[in-house]
């Protein structure tokens, strides 16, 4: 039996007249989502690995709003109040994009859909924005989107716990479905067992380094901790953008330290572009630990693609990273760091060798739960603005 679900306390702002005909059709086929966006990886593995589910519209091309895309979703044309005013959908799904929206542009596309009759939904990823050096723009636009949100999810009960605490709304908490195929998946285990008698790794990708990374606080210890131990190495990852000396994002300070480490031999250095899907599943594979430098942030699905892969996972104490699935945790935030909390993570990891991962049946389970609670959600908000016929 399917558990319930309970949407909150939503806004009664939907008039059934403007709602008639998506909520006959959601009863006939199947429900119609304006998904923000439609072609992330967390959206795409929200639908039944087989058989029906919602419909979610295409991303609209940002350079031809009228055509669609699989590809490139940034900036979402879906955003635009002048198209949520015409496009044919029944629920409007939020959940990434927003950045660069003003409050009073947010303010505007709630309305609309108020206007419409098409039910909000919100799923809050983050509460503080790791692109974001402060996170006041943010919670603005998440007091405008929550406000006229209709229903709110989230990942984790410790999120939920905040969204309550700072704005009043309940959440409904759904996991992070698999990041990584079940295909690729499934061959991660013969993978790493011909892995067995290499070097333990601990990686860091540092990637473009967004706002909330802070890798110089953490990587003399790394050094250090992954120096001591026996048959191990520290491996480094950066974009170029970063490390490369005409580097648009370049950080003089980090380059300068990893250049000085990697030339004398205490950590191996990786400079490249973005890793496709492919690449990035073949080097998460390859590491016994991945570690993540966030200072500040609320989940991450690079630990869930993590956890599908096999790689341990030593995560910061912010956020809500350890409720997402077993990790290795340590200390670092806006205001503290504990050096030894890093290092006995490392060294637990070594010693122990964790099996912190997910299984694929544990994974396709938890698919399907999510996709059929979702689709249970909207068709409760449709039935909610049907228009009443009879007593």
């Amino acid at each position: 039996m399917t558990t319930p679900i309970s949407v909150g306390t939503a806004p009664a702002h939907h008039p059934a007249s403007s709602a008639s005909r998506s909520a006959a059709r959601h009863h006939l086929d199947q429900v119609v989502v304006a998904s923000v966006p439609a072609s992330h990886v967390y959206v795409r593995h929200l639908a039944p690995e087989h058989g029906p589910g919602p419909v979610r519209l295409p991303d609209p091309d940002p350079d031809h709003p009228s055509r669609s895309t699989t590809q490139r979703w940034w900036p979402p044309v879906m955003l635009d109040p002048a198209w949520a005013a015409k496009a044919d959908f029944d629920v409007f799904h939020l959940q990434f994009g927003f950045d660069a929206c003003s409050p009073a542009q947010l303010a505007e596309l709630v309305g609309v859909l108020r206007d419409r009759g098409k039910p909000l939904v919100q799923t809050v990823h983050d509460l503080r924005n790791p692109h974001h050096p402060t996170r006041d723009l943010h919670d603005e636009q998440l007091a405008v989107l929550l406000a006229g949100a209709d229903a709110v999810l989230t990942l984790t009960p410790g999120a939920a716990a905040e969204i309550r605490e700072r704005w009043g709304r309940e959440a409904l908490v759904l996991p992070h479905p698999h990041v990584v195929d079940l295909d690729t998946m499934a061959a991660a285990p013969a993978r790493r067992a011909r892995r067995a008698g290499q070097p333990f790794r601990v990686g860091l990708h540092v990637k473009s380094l967004r706002a909330s990374m802070d890798p110089l606080a953490i990587l003399p210890t790394l050094v250090e901790t992954v120096a001591a131990l026996p048959d191990a190495v520290l491996r480094v990852d950066a974009h170029r953008d970063v490390l490369d000396a005409d580097g648009a994002r370049r950080d003089e300070a980090l380059a300068t330290y990893l250049r000085r480490e990697a030339d004398a031999g205490r950590l191996e250095l990786d400079v490249h572009d973005y890793f496709s899907d492919a690449e990035l599943w073949d080097y998460l594979a390859s590491l016994d630990v991945s570690v993540l430098p966030y200072r500040f942030g609320t989940h991450s699905g690079w630990l869930e693609a993590c956890r599908d892969l096999g790689t341990t996972v030593v995560a910061p104490s912010c956020g809500y990273y350890a409720e997402q699935g077993p990790v290795l945790g340590y200390v670092l935030d806006e205001e503290r760091y504990d050096a030894a909390s890093l290092a006995a993570a490392i060294t637990e990891a070594h010693e122990q060798r964790p099996q912190l991962g997910a299984a694929v049946e544990e994974r396709r389970a938890q698919r399907a739960y999510v996709a059929r609670a979702h689709d249970e959600l909207y068709r409760t908000l449709l039935d909610a603005v049907r228009p009443r016929t009879g007593s």
